[in-house]
């Protein structure tokens, strides 16, 4: 059956946990090499690949002549799932179909069960990838053959392996409500999930996939979404870039529609909706990833869906991740339709926060995502690189911990760069970045580091439990001050506190601390140290044998039992109980 060019290609969502192998599998499929010359080795950017129906027929080996009237597929490799909710059409995501990366090794992560409520809410069809198959002791490589072939060559050990990894995949689904087996087990792929173990590294498994992908696009997608090239098209922008002898060029995936050379077209910038007139059109080749392909095939006109590179006058300042319409006599409603969707940036802001800036709107809003899941305020997002103005706001923040600005893959001007580093000009923390979950943790270390410290500095300054006993044979001097060896019986001994008796009557003032004849600050628990009394004669105000407290302001004692109780010893906790104890005999409401 010959195919038809009126049927839009669908595109196909690749998502799952970080290195739980997105690209490395995609990187099979079409023989390149993306993962390494990724940040980290983690996608940053929404990479877009079509793989042409003939290529997919000779990498499965077993479609035969099978009726297939799809052109293809359009794979789009994303940072973590985030392209999948920041790249939209239609009012909903931007894939029709979704493959979901597993580690079979590993199973579940947090990011994969939040792929799946993703999926479940756009109600996407999906498959399961279970990866990494080569990696289970004593697997035995067969290079590119289907999984059920390569498995049966396994010894039974293995098999059992397999099958019990699988197995807890399928009950992890179950538990979320989704019906899943080995995809081989699967009759109906519209009530079942398909799991597809397979090897990005070795090609096991891969044939397999795209047959399930191919039958999803053929049974499910065609009649369900209609998936025909009508009319003008539409697509979302993935990077704005400086390409030499072309200008500033845009990076597109066009999801609806045609595009031909001279087409009026709509993008957003910074401040307005620019309209421009298409110079030239370059698609990647076949197989190639649109972010990383150097050799580009000129051609007068594209149809959905494709990654395409758009060159036209104007584009500069045009924002990544924006909505990009053709414009076919409706000028005025395509770019108010624009406006509409790029005040929908969705990005939850709070009172009290930090500041972000991004390359791209869904960098933006999956920073603000993840910012959001481990409760950290977001005051400011915008998209753009990191300006003097930027910072001179972030330092009215009044809480030192907010007064942070985090840069997601975008430049700090000359301006805020030379402000940065000189620390008395501005007292704002900057961290930048080209990997999400890197840069939060950097901002969450230094946070938690301030805060130890700030804590830190204040328990210093609290005066702590102690009890100690005067040692027999160890009065130095009776008074002026009275210097003696005590023993700490418990608690923390701290110079510079006022001595009591166990009855609450005042002692003196411990002023300085000794151990071998060398001045310390702090004794602990069992030390035997010399101490210096101001105000106090050995015989009348305290003997030999007398134990002592350290008499703890009523203040300090709130701070200890309400804020520091648990980070106090065992020892600590004993003494100042036995402290308030006495304190509370004549007061039971003292120091709570």
């Amino acid at each position: 059956m010959a195919e038809n060019p009126k049927i839009r290609t669908p595109i196909v969502c690749v998502m799952g946990h970080v290195d739980h192998g997105k690209t490395s599998l995609l990187d099979r499929i079409r023989g390149s090499s993306v993962v390494s010359s990724e940040a980290g080795a983690i996608t940053q950017h929404i990479g877009a690949t079509i793989v042409p129906i003939e290529a997919i027929r000779t990498m499965s080996g077993s479609m035969g002549k099978v009726p297939i009237n799809i052109p293809g597929l359009l794979f789009i490799d994303t940072p973590g799932h985030h392209a999948f909710t920041t790249l939209r059409a239609r009012g909903g995501a931007l894939a029709d179909m979704a493959i979901l990366v597993v580690d079979i090794n590993q199973g579940f992560q947090p990011q994969t069960i939040e792929a799946l409520q993703i999926l479940r809410n756009c109600k996407t069809p999906f498959v399961i990838a279970a990866t990494k198959i080569d990696r289970i002791h004593g697997w035995r490589v067969n290079e590119n053959e289907s999984f059920i072939s390569s498995f049966n060559k396994q010894n039974e050990r293995v098999k059992g392996d397999v099958e019990n990894k699988t197995y807890e995949i399928v009950g992890k689904l179950s538990e979320l409500d989704f019906s899943a087996d080995r995809f081989d087990r699967v009759a109906d792929f519209q009530r079942n999930l398909a799991i597809v173990p397979l090897s990005a590294h070795t090609g096991e498994g891969i044939p397999d996939l795209l047959l399930i992908m191919i039958g999803l696009a053929q049974r499910y997608m065609s009649d369900e979404l209609k998936l025909l090239v009508e009319g003008p098209g539409a697509g979302t922008v993935l990077e704005v870039k400086e390409e030499r002898g072309l200008g500033t060029t845009l990076d597109v995936i066009l999801y609806d529609g045609t595009l031909a050379v001279g087409d009026e077209i709509a993008v957003a910038t910074q401040v307005d909706v620019v309209v421009t007139k298409v110079r030239s059109l370059l698609k990647p080749r076949p197989m190639q990833e649109i972010l990383t392909e150097d050799r580009f095939e000129r051609v007068k006109s594209v149809a959905a869906a494709a990654g395409i590179k758009v060159t036209a006058p104007n584009l500069e300042g045009v924002i990544a991740g924006s909505p990009f319409f053709v414009i076919r006599g409706n000028r005025d409603e395509v770019t108010e339709k624009i406006k509409r969707e790029m005040t929908e940036i969705h990005v939850n802001l709070a009172e009290e926060g930090i500041v972000i800036k991004a390359d791209t709107i869904g960098a933006l809003e999956a920073l603000c995502k993840e910012l959001e899941s481990k409760e950290i305020g977001v005051m400011r997002a915008e998209v753009g690189p990191v300006s003097r103005l930027d910072l001179v706001e972030t330092e009215t923040i009044k809480n030192p911990a907010f007064r942070v600005l985090l840069s997601f893959n975008t430049p700090l001007l000359p301006d805020a760069a030379e402000i940065i580093k000189d620390p008395l000009y501005t007292q704002v923390k900057v961290f930048e970045g080209k990997v999400i979950y890197q840069l939060i943790d950097q901002y969450v270390e230094w946070r938690d580091e301030q805060k130890r410290l700030m804590e830190k500095q204040r328990f210093e300054h609290v005066v702590m439990p102690a009890k100690i006993r005067l040692l027999p044979d160890c009065v130095f001097r009776q008074s002026n001050p009275a210097v003696v060896g005590v023993r700490v019986l418990g608690g923390k001994l701290r110079s510079d506190v006022n001595l009591i008796k166990l009855d609450g009557k005042k002692v003196g003032h411990l002023k300085t601390m000794q151990l071998r004849q060398e001045s310390i600050r702090e004794a602990d628990e069992g030390l035997e140290v010399a101490i210096s009394i101001e105000g106090a004669t050995v015989g009348r105000q305290v003997s030999v044998g007398d134990d002592l407290f350290v008499d703890i302001p009523e203040r300090h004692v709130k701070v200890l039992e309400k804020e520091m109780l648990k980070t106090l010893n065992t020892s600590t906790q004993e003494v100042l109980a036995e402290f308030t104890a006495m304190r509370r005999k004549t007061d039971p409401f003292w120091g709570k």
